[in-house]
């Protein structure tokens, strides 16, 4: 088939590598003048266990695969990432509940290597930490995200498949057993395919309103969450990622690490109405009160901005959590047409294992 997929984040790259190396021809269309400026570029970088999510939901069976298969992609591919391990912290039975029904959710989706250990146990990992009890998850990590992408697109390229860059999609039409594809830009063009993906994140629900014949009911609602990070100064206080209760709309404020080992915080969840990248500095009030719950000793004056991402969420504050909703011939009825909405957290851990899903829909 020739096939184009529309951005050029972590998932639009999985899935355009994925079906290249099927022998498709692929191109990839990028609004932006490069790989992964969206919601890519704005993560916490973490590849997740697999740990949060209903049993049976695309984000649990994507997650615990897909984790699989991105720790032996970055082996294969010399992707830098390091499985440092993670602590899901509560501090107070409320809290306790919370992280041991996590421990049950984990373990129900097969998550590999967890175990509930008592505050005690816990603060012998992390003598900083401060906890009743915590759920360790030794499959937790991170990655250098720019350099897997380069990695999705290296093997993209390898295998015949191109990213046209300032290539803003306008409009889809279905023409006879395919589609035609008008891309916007300094050079126009029209562009004939067979299938179509897409994976343009936080503009894909745009988008899909400009796909003829594909019903406009089917369109979920977008709703943006801004989550915040700031940067900590000073020596690391922990070596793993320490995260507390989760709460409405994200997993909590808590400490991340790059594979320099330098600290960051975040993030919070802000419900927005358009697109803002700012930092607040007086958000660092709050967090300081969220972490200091389960790090005391968090020094005064040690909080800088750092950066903020949006989650494109499916469902706002106090609704229950969507799944990743991929939209495929078999639900809508058009042939070539598969469009993903709400891919937001863990769509980086998930990524290879959507690129599959996503292939085995369009050769189905």
């Amino acid at each position: 088939m020739d096939v184009l997929v529309i951005g050029a984040g972590v998932v639009g790259l999985a899935i355009a590598r994925a079906l290249a190396i099927r022998g498709h021809a692929v191109i990839v269309a990028e609004a932006t003048g490069g790989i992964g400026n969206g919601i890519s570029s704005r993560n916490s970088e973490v590849i997740h266990g697999g740990m949060y999510y209903p049993a049976g939901s695309l984000k649990a069976r994507h997650c615990v695969t897909g984790r699989r298969m991105l720790y032996a992609f970055c082996e294969s591919h010399g992707v830098p990432y390091r499985r440092c391990g993670k602590l899901i912290v509560a501090t107070n039975e409320r809290e306790q509940a919370k992280v041991e029904a996590i421990h049950a959710q984990g373990l129900a989706n097969g998550v590999e290597g967890l175990s509930f250990l008592t505050g005690e146990e816990a603060r012998r990992l992390e003598p900083n930490l401060s906890c009743t009890g915590a759920l360790f998850s030794p499959e937790t990590g991170i990655v250098d995200t720019h350099a897997l992408m380069l990695a999705l697109q290296g093997d993209l390229e390898s295998a015949g498949g191109v990213i046209a860059f300032h290539a803003p999609v306008a409009r889809i039409a279905h023409k006879g057993t395919g589609w035609t594809v008008h891309v916007g830009g300094a050079e126009p063009a029209e562009i004939a395919v067979d299938a179509t993906i897409n994976a343009a994140g936080l503009g894909a629900q745009a988008l899909a309103r400009q796909v003829d014949a594909y019903p406009q009911e089917r369109v979920p609602r977008l709703v943006l969450a801004k989550g915040h990070y700031f940067g900590c100064s000073g020596k690391p206080a922990f070596s793993r990622l320490i995260y507390p209760a989760p709460v409405d709309g994200g997993l909590g404020t808590h400490v991340t690490l790059d594979l320099a080992g330098r600290m960051r915080f975040g993030p919070d969840v802000e419900w927005i109405e358009s697109e803002d990248y700012e930092v607040d500095p007086q958000r660092a009030e709050s967090f300081y009160a969220s972490i200091r719950r389960y790090w005391p000793g968090l020094p005064d004056g040690a909080l800088m901005p750092d950066y903020a991402g949006i989650r494109p969420k499916l469902t706002g504050p106090g609704e229950p959590a969507a799944d990743f909703l991929i939209d495929g011939p078999a639900e809508h009825g058009l042939d070539g047409l598969v469009q993903l909405f709400g891919i937001e957290s863990p769509g980086l851990t998930s990524c290879l294992s959507l690129a599959e899903h996503v292939a085995a829909t369009l050769e189905a």
